[in-house]
């Protein structure tokens, strides 16, 4: 009779610890969205665990057009895509401070030893890896790395649903950083998509008028604002040539092209998008009224998580739809589809 109640007791040991042994190796491994060059896939991959980095488990990410366009061939990179997130801190050897600390990520890895990188603006540097785009596996998965420098807390009053948007909204804000902005300017933005009503959102708090110009209705209704006027593409060349800064958005030739026609001589066309392909244009409009063309790519996240502490900024209603990281490829398919503004992954 012991014998037996011995063996009973030896299966269910071993039963146990089988299942811790299954519990620890899935523990190791992840869901992630990966490329490989040719096609995207949601795969099982280890954890990475690096003794410089933190790392977060990922609450939710964002699907934006830089996604769509890697999968589409764009910058040629392979690996987890995605750099919009929001997620805590599960180890941080650096800074063991952090350690359960809800976190947004500055995307851009610089060197930390040229002079951009020890000028704390690693943005620009040569050897910079930037997250889910050049370099660096990204955050479209259970777990992601990055230096402690890199991260922002999050305030406790942001919801995970805004602060997911802190990185596109810190890019959309970066046009402040690269050409100044008084509330007595002209000013208008060309693209009613994600990035276009972002900058207007963002632009609105520092000038007194605002056109946010695009192709459909439903989306100038949603960013409607006191500040904000919302016009047709089809109706806009109506406004005249009197715009000190236009923001370039729609990432389309006839955006760029309705850009330079409303602006006046020496004013400013911002480029915002990274679409990847040619466009055409007409440089000699920019040479004969001696307009400045400034590039913006990537903003602050600090600012940006300021205009969503401070209620300045809801990015909430661009949410179309949210998925599980085991639909993500559903995601990607709904996030290209016409219509469809935000697509969010939760995890």
């Amino acid at each position: 009779m012991r014998l037996r109640n011995d063996k009973r007791k030896f299966r269910v040991y071993k039963r146990n610890y089988s299942a811790l042994i299954w519990y620890s190796r899935k523990s190791q491994y992840m869901k992630a969205l990966r490329f490989n060059g040719r096609s995207l896939a949601l795969d099982e991959v280890a954890v990475q665990k690096k003794e410089q980095e933190a790392l977060i488990r990922v609450s939710s990410s964002g699907i934006c057009n830089t996604d769509l366009e890697i999968v589409r061939g764009y910058a040629g990179f392979t690996g987890t895509i995605g750099h919009e997130f929001v997620g805590v801190v599960e180890e941080s050897p650096e800074d063991p401070a952090l350690v359960g600390k809800r976190v947004v990520g500055e995307i851009n890895v610089g060197c930390n030893a040229c002079d951009l990188c020890r000028d704390g603006d690693p943005r620009h540097c040569e050897k910079r890896t930037v997250l889910g785009i050049s370099g660096r596996d990204g955050c479209h998965a259970e777990f992601v790395n990055l230096p402690v420098r890199n991260l922002i807390e999050v305030p406790d009053n942001v919801p995970d649903r805004m602060a997911v948007f802190a990185e596109p909204l810190a890019a959309a804000y970066g046009i402040t950083q690269r050409v100044e902005v008084e509330p007595g300017m002209t000013a208008a933005v060309i693209g009613d998509g994600k990035l276009g009503i972002l900058c207007a959102w963002s632009l609105a708090g520092k000038l007194q008028h605002l056109y946010l110009i695009g192709k459909h209705q439903s989306k100038l209704n949603t960013a409607a604002k006191a500040e904000i006027e919302g016009i047709l593409l089809d109706k806009a060349e109506k406004l005249g040539r009197r715009f000190d800064i236009v923001v370039e958005a729609s990432g389309s030739d006839s955006g760029l092209e309705t850009a330079l026609k409303l602006l006046r001589p020496k004013g400013t066309l911002v480029l915002k998008t990274t679409i990847h392909g040619k466009v055409e244009w007409e440089p000699w409009k920019v040479v004969v009224d001696e307009i400045t063309v400034v590039g913006s790519r990537c903003g602050r996240l600090a600012p940006a998580l300021e205009l969503l502490s401070e209620g300045k900024v809801d990015p909430t209603p661009l949410i179309s739809e949210e998925y599980g990281i085991g639909e993500g490829l559903r995601a990607f398919e709904s996030a290209s589809s016409p219509g469809v503004m935000k697509v969010l992954l939760r995890m």
